[in-house]
């Protein structure tokens, strides 16, 4: 989930947190608890700072140690720790259970995108992503709102967020049931597919839609039962040459194909260089396709420059690979 629905969901849990007794009796674990329970809701997040250092390492790792079950189990202790030197009257096995729930409920809820998280690391680096809730869910931000103003208003906390993660929890199953049909439809539209790639948006009713059959791969948007299709390209090997031998291997590359698991390519010669790119089916917007690798060889097989990230426009591309647009 996004940064802002992460805060509300923190905020939402210190009040639920009021349910226990040794939490609303003592204000020390009452203010220990609603720090806790803010932090270890964004602290698995903590790994945005990879950002800085380039695409490539952030695309690798993003919700990948931090999300981890030993991660888990290791930011409550810490937050938890640091609270009681702060606070040393608060009740530490209280502080650390709300602390816990929190972290837990950041993963949790985070597998639900279609980015996903490696949950379940170190027993797999697989990517858990179940792909039925938008990063940023405008219903499930306006539930919280709306509760949160209720609590402001005088409203009592627990009761207010228990109903509203029932609302919430409906809410979910409606997102898989729409998923569902719109899965069915796509086979419907596609009954060769063998891949089928379906990613919600910010609107209830429409999804991203990327499918492979053996001969094509298909890009559309589903809206309820309609499936259109976009693009269809024809599906191909990536083939294997001394330049792409050497693209392979580049950190920008291999980021990208760590990370996408339906992409089309596409080589070109540019005289000096050989351009290899590399292009995400599953982030169509606006007939373009924002997220790509792209690599440059020489002639002695060197990779010159190369980038992977989110790009919108060629102009933006050639700024990132420092490149003349008619070189």
């Amino acid at each position: 989930m996004d940064t802002g629905t992460h805060i509300v969901m923190g905020i939402a849990l210190g009040g639920i947190a009021m349910v226990d007794p040794v939490v609303s009796n003592d204000a020390y674990t009452l203010n220990a608890v609603a720090a806790g329970v803010l932090v270890g809701s964004l602290i698995p997040d903590i790994d945005t700072v990879l950002k800085l250092r380039n695409n490539a390492v952030y695309i690798r790792h993003h919700r990948g140690i931090t999300h981890s079950i030993p991660a888990v189990l290791m930011w409550p202790i810490l937050i938890a720790f640091i609270l009681r030197l702060l606070l040393p009257e608060a009740n530490f096995l209280h502080l650390w259970a709300w602390t816990f729930l929190a972290v837990f409920l950041h993963v949790f809820v985070d597998i639900f995108n279609s980015y996903g998280t490696q949950a379940l690391r170190p027993f797999s680096n697989k990517w858990v992503a179940i792909s039925v809730i938008n990063t940023f869910d405008p219903i499930i931000f306006i539930f919280h709102v709306i509760g949160l103003l209720a609590w402001v208003l005088g409203a009592d906390p627990v009761i207010t967020f228990l109903t509203m993660y029932g609302f919430i929890t409906l809410y979910y199953f409606s997102r898989f049931a729409v998923k569902s049909a719109v899965k069915r439809a796509v086979y419907n539209t596609i009954p060769d597919a063998k891949d089928v790639f379906i990613a919600p948006t910010m609107r209830f009713f429409q999804w991203r839609v990327a499918a492979s059959s053996d001969t094509c791969h298909y890009v559309g948007r589903a809206y309820g039962r309609s499936v259109t299709i976009y693009d269809r390209f024809d599906r191909k090997t990536l083939p294997s040459t001394p330049q792409t031998e050497a693209a392979l291997k580049d950190k920008n590359v291999q980021a990208f194909t760590s990370f996408s698991p339906i992409y089309r390519w596409s080589i070109t010669d540019m005289g000096e260089l050989c351009e290899v790119r590399l292009i995400d089916l599953r982030y169509r917007s606006k007939a373009y396709y924002p997220f790509v690798a792209v690599a440059h060889v020489d002639k002695e097989l060197n990779v010159v420059n190369s980038y992977t990230g989110w790009i919108f426009s060629e102009d933006k591309l050639h700024k990132k690979l420092n490149i003349m647009p008619n070189s």
